[in-house]
């Protein structure tokens, strides 16, 4: 716990490598997606050599969205997760605060097929209890205040209603030294050559460093008052799946539950 009486957040005060006041880093960050827009769907696959997409027809397979439910995508970008929840016949909402990176998805095929906002995980314009489904990917380690988005994802959900998070976690023991090593040197390298922003990528990977072990973000979750938390492992723990649900209220005596 913090001098405040509340848990510690893994992600604040940090960019790259330098401290920095919470609406700094909220401006670097912005400032980060904003560069990279229009190269980042390319760059997301060269740097996971095309695997990123399996990985979202999982994850999106795992969230199951269904005919009729209302599904918020939160840091949405590009909109590759929200037209797969679309495609499922979900009611889908992006949420980012990138207004670049969402222009670059409603010019792509099926882009009218979504709603978009501009707004921040940790300030969503939306209903109580109002939402079926909450995703986001590869998105949740870039927040501001972590503890602050995870309370938003909790007001927005119905009861019963499902949160799914894909986020790069940790590797196996014996992969994660090949894995570090090409993230350190071929990603920034990469970064440069496609989009010009060496910077951008190198605080990409880093913030992967810093984010919470599998175990350690569903314990997060988990704190924030959802059950039923969980993860699936991906590529060996590269990435991993989180999944919670915000409780529902418990039957009364004679209703069904």
């Amino acid at each position: 716990m913090n001098d405040a009486g509340r848990p510690h957040d893994p992600l604040a005060g940090t960019f790259g490598r330098v401290a920095v006041a919470p609406d700094e880093r909220r401006a670097l960050i912005r400032a980060t997606f904003e560069g990279v827009a229009r190269r980042y769907d390319l760059m997301n696959d060269l740097m996971s050599l095309g695997i990123h997409r399996g990985w979202k027809d999982r994850f999106v397979g795992e969230a199951d969205p269904r005919p009729g439910e209302i599904a918020l995508d939160l840091a949405g970008g590009t909109g590759d997760v929200a037209f797969r929840l679309a495609r499922r016949g979900a009611t889908v909402t992006v949420v980012d605060p990138s207004a670049a990176m969402m222009e670059v998805g409603r010019a792509r095929p099926g882009g009218g097929s979504v709603a978009w906002i501009e707004a921040e995980a940790e300030s969503l314009p939306i209903t109580d209890a109002s939402v079926d489904l909450v995703t986001i990917a590869f998105g949740i380690r870039n927040v501001t205040r972590l503890d602050a988005a995870l309370a938003e994802i909790h007001r927005v959900l119905k009861p019963g209603g499902r949160f799914f998070c894909l986020e790069f976690s940790r590797a196996r023991w014996w992969l994660r030294p090949f894995y570090e090593a090409w993230s350190r040197t071929a990603i920034p390298v990469l970064g440069t050559v496609v989009s010009g922003r060496t910077e951008a990528y190198r605080y990409l990977i880093e913030s992967i460093g810093r984010f919470p072990d599998q175990s350690g973000f569903a314990a997060i979750i988990a704190r924030n008052g959802f059950e039923a938390v969980g993860w699936s492992d991906l590529s060996f723990g590269i990435a991993a799946i989180h999944h919670g649900r915000r409780p529902a209220p418990p039957s009364l005596p004679g209703e069904l539950p």
